[in-house]
């Protein structure tokens, strides 16, 4: 079965693993996917990220990182741009999410990057997500 929108099925996997207190959680592996990923350990969001090969699709396994007493460091992720609404901003129009405490993921014309760069390049592009 395909599937209409793969980022929103990795925030909703990331979510649910937070939730049932996972270590892991596994995701169908795609270039975005992993350059989503990619963004999230660089901002230390998640503990690691590994490509399994699989015959039909490869998985990407993510490991989720968690504070002191076993609190998550994802609080919250939004998916802002849909397949059936996107969401564009030039750079001047992007927002910072949570007064600067978490990260908008932009797809631009330079590729995914965090809101911070994608300002500080003075470039904008379509809002994928958010994640504080």
């Amino acid at each position: 079965m395909t599937m209409t929108d793969p980022i929103a099925d990795m925030l909703t996997r990331i979510r649910n693993g937070y939730q049932a207190k996972k270590i892991r959680v596994d995701v169908p592996s795609s270039k975005l996917v992993r350059e989503m990923a990619r963004i999230l350990l660089e901002e230390k969001l998640i503990g690691n990220f590994r490509e399994i090969a699989q015959p039909a699709q490869n998985l990407l396994r993510i490991y989720l990182r968690y504070g002191k007493n076993e609190t998550p460091v994802i609080l919250g992720l939004r998916r802002i741009s849909t397949p059936g609404r996107r969401v564009y901003k030039g750079a001047a129009d992007i927002k910072r999410v949570r007064n600067g405490l978490g990260v908008a993921i932009i797809s631009t014309s330079q590729g995914l990057m965090t809101d911070r760069l994608a300002r500080a390049r003075n470039i904008g592009g379509e809002v994928i997500a958010h994640v504080w």
